[in-house]
C-alpha cells in the first residue's frame, strides 16, 4: 500500500472543483532487536525486510553482512500496516553501532560530532580504491531505466527512488520510498539479501545527495553514485576522501563530477576551462 486516495479542492484562475489525489503513504515502522525497541523509522511501507537490512548494515548494527535475520511481525495497525517489528540477533553478530544511539545516520543533525577533520574517518572502514571505469555516456540510461521503476511516483508525485546497477548498466534493484534516505536502505538491503551486493556498481538516486547518501553508499561499497539534483558540500568532501565517483546533476543529458573524474571514460579528448 504506496499510495493513498484523498479528497481536495483544487483551486485555479477559473474557480474551485473537488477532486481525489493519490498520495503517498508515510507510516512509522518501529524496529526491535532482541526484544527491545531500536529505533523508529518513518516510511513507505512495502519492502520493510529489505529497508531493515539495509538500514542496520549502514547503521553497523550487524557486523557480518552474510547474517540474513528474520524480521518478525509483532504488531500492525487497523488498515493491515506493520507497525512494529523484531529481530532476534546473537550478541556476537551485533556491531558497533548497536551500542553507540548517536550513530553516523540516525542524528542527521549532529552526525559529525567529535569529528575535527575528514580525515578521521577510520571508524567506518577502508576508502573504495575500485579501479574500474564508468562509460559517461552510460549515465542518463540507468536515470532513464530507473524511471521507468518509479511507478508510485506516477500515482503520487511524492516518493523518491534509488537504483543499483552493474557496471554495463544491468539494472539489479530499484525502490521508492517517501525519503530519499529509505530508498538507499531498501536498494542495498534487497542486494544483501539476494546476494547481489558485490555486483553492484552504480546507485542512483533521485533528487539530491547529502553526506548521509554518501555514507550509505560508501558502507555498501559502491563506488559511482549519480543524482538527479545537487550535492550538498559535506557530500562532495566525504565523497572525495572516502574514494567515491559522485555525479549530480543528471538530466537533460548531462552531468556534473565532483569526486574521482579518473575513473570516467570519455567520448571526448578535449575539455574546455569555464
Amino acid at each position: 500500500m504506496a499510495t493513498r486516495d484523498y479528497q481536495g479542492k483544487k483551486y485555479d484562475a477559473e474557480g474551485s472543483k473537488k477532486i481525489l489525489d493519490s498520495l503517498t503513504v508515510e507510516e512509522a515502522l518501529q524496529i526491535d532487536i532482541n526484544g527491545k525497541p531500536f529505533t523508529v523509522s518513518m516510511r513507505t511501507p512495502g519492502e520493510d525486510a529489505s529497508l531493515v537490512r539495509g538500514l542496520l548494515h549502514s547503521e553497523g548494527i550487524i557486523n557480518e553482512i552474510a547474517f540474513i535475520p528474520d524480521v518478525i511481525l509483532k504488531k500492525e495497525n487497523e488498515k493491515g500496516i506493520v507497525t512494529v517489528v523484531n529481530l532476534d540477533i546473537p550478541k556476537d553478530k551485533l556491531g558497533e553501532g548497536y551500542s553507540n544511539s548517536r550513530s553516523l545516520l540516525s542524528v542527521s543533525s549532529c552526525g559529525v560530532c567529535g569529528k575535527t577533520e575528514l580525515s578521521d574517518l577510520a571508524f567506518i572502514g577502508k576508502t573504495i580504491d575500485d579501479n574500474e571505469k564508468i562509460d559517461d555516456a552510460l549515465i542518463q540510461s540507468l536515470f532513464r531505466k530507473m524511471n521507468t521503476h518509479q511507478y508510485d511516483f506516477k500515482q503520487s508525485g511524492g516518493t523518491h527512488a534509488a537504483a543499483a546497477f552493474s557496471l554495463t548498466g544491468e539494472l539489479l534493484c530499484s525502490m521508492e520510498d517517501i525519503g530519499r534516505h529509505n530508498a538507499v536502505d531498501k536498494v542495498v538491503g534487497k542486494l544483501i539479501i539476494t546476494k547481489q551486493l558485490e555486483q553492484a556498481k552504480v546507485l542512483t538516486v533521485s533528487g539530491r545527495i547529502s553526506y548521509e547518501i554518501v555514507i550509505k553508499c560508501f558502507k555498501a561499497r559502491i563506488p559511482f553514485l549519480a543524482a538527479v539534483s545537487a550535492p550538498s558540500s559535506l557530500a562532495v568532501d566525504y565523497a572525495k576522501e572516502l574514494g567515491i565517483t559522485l555525479f549530480a546533476f543528471c538530466r537533460d543529458d548531462r552531468a556534473t563530477c565532483y569526486s574521482h573524474p579518473e575513473r570516467i571514460k570519455t567520448r571526448e579528448t578535449n575539455t574546455k576551462a569555464s
